[in-house]
């Protein structure tokens, strides 16, 4: 399996990027090959030592590089040699398997829609990210790929989220839920309504609407969003988890005796951090692409990275988009 990786992608690429590759390579077997895709003379240093994988490491050269900043439309017409849309173009012509960046999200993504395309019966792709919850993670969709969406996009997301969490978190029957402000059916105005009608004939296991408090609950495995609802709730989240460990922090190095509670406290907030770290997931798959995209956060670390591609190599292994395109095609 050749997963190829965009080494100039995120905040402290290519360093970060290549470590992470390197790692996952070192926790697998001979069944992967990873393609650091990027400027050569950059990832070779970065690689310094690690240069030898027993084949299973190699550069592809990339020598135009997207800023985090860059308009995603500008990239398809002026980047067409920059390391997200070789990478994606060496899966589009079968020399890789699968794709991720932590690089540009709007740049990855229009990449990946216009050089992939979309596979059979999605008219539009979602971004799919975890939420830590008190029985486990949930995947929220789509988190920042669709501002604006119809009933029947909804109803696309709710089956992809579906069939990405019976491999993602090994449900057997995921609870799909429709983010609404109320959990009574008539809420939420035409979109919504129309799409709870979609969605409870798709035969999925839909339990109705939710509310944002049922999502960090547990109660909902798929929770089924627009674009701009669900980017809200994705930084929200990570900058209330950012403000809890800055306030713990501040309190808990306050004085001798807060400093003593905290040492005793100190497995339970290991573990309690091990749940809302981003890095354990990984990355976000864009599905509904015709190939496997992961885009990761820009600030993913080393640990993040290497869990990006474990969980590219999964998707890919257990041939989700070919589950996607078999549950679409029932309701068409």
């Amino acid at each position: 399996m050749r997963i190829a990786v965009d080494s100039m992608g995120g905040d402290r690429a290519p360093v970060v990027v290549v470590e992470g590759a390197v790692s996952a390579l070192r926790e697998t077997g001979d069944d992967l090959e990873v393609i650091l895709v990027g400027r050569e003379a950059d990832v070779r240093s970065a690689l310094g030592s690690a240069q030898d994988l027993s084949g299973r490491l190699r550069i592809v050269d990339a020598p135009d590089v997207v800023a985090m900043d860059e308009p995603p439309a500008a990239t398809l017409r002026k980047k067409k040699q920059s390391s997200i849309a070789v990478g994606l173009r060496m899966q589009k012509e079968g020399a890789a398997d699968g794709f991720i960046s932590a690089g540009n999200t709007g740049a990855v993504a229009a990449n990946a829609i216009f050089i992939l395309g979309r596979i059979e019966g999605v008219s539009r792709p979602a971004i799919a990210t975890f939420a830590p919850t008190r029985r486990g993670p949930c995947i929220i969709l789509d988190v920042g790929a669709n501002v604006e969406n119809r009933p029947l996009h909804l109803l696309q997301f709710g089956v992809m989220g579906s069939c990405y969490a019976q491999v993602a978190l090994r449900k057997r029957e995921p609870r799909v839920g429709l983010l609404n402000v109320g959990e009574e059916r008539s809420k939420g105005g035409d979109l919504l309504t129309e799409a709870y009608d979609l969605l409870e004939a798709a035969g999925l296991n839909f339990i109705g609407n939710v509310e944002g408090r049922d999502i960090f609950r547990g109660d909902v495995d798929v929770v089924v969003c627009d674009g701009f609802v669900g980017n809200v709730i994705l930084k929200f989240t990570e900058s209330v988890v950012d403000m809890f460990y800055a306030v713990m922090k501040e309190e808990l190095t306050r004085n001798v005796r807060a400093k003593l509670g905290a040492a005793m406290l100190k497995p339970a907030f290991r573990k309690l951090r091990a749940t809302f770290d981003y890095a354990e997931y990984g990355g976000a798959p864009l599905l509904g692409v015709d190939g496997a995209c992961m885009i990761c956060h820009g600030s993913s670390s080393a640990v993040a990275i290497k869990n990006a591609i474990l969980a590219t190599r999964r998707f890919i292994k257990y041939d989700v988009n070919s589950a996607i395109v078999e549950r679409l095609g029932r309701h068409e």
